[in-house]
């Protein structure tokens, strides 16, 4: 742990933040959580997926 989170978290609990920055942290972490449990309950959508762009040279029309 970086001394500075020490010194943040010190500053946190003497002077806590607003209310609205609570809520609108939480509401940001609630997201991402509801989006990563979407995501492990019914899987990544196929058509959100990028396809690979293959390596090793251009259109190859008659190669042997």
């Amino acid at each position: 742990m970086n001394l500075m989170w020490l010194v943040r978290m010190a500053r946190w609990v003497r002077r806590p933040p607003k209310p609205w920055q609570f809520y609108t942290v939480l509401g940001i972490v609630l997201v991402a959580a509801g989006l990563v449990a979407w995501e492990i309950a019914f899987g990544w959508p196929e058509a959100l997926t990028v396809n690979r762009i293959q390596r090793g040279g251009g259109l190859r029309l008659n190669a042997p």
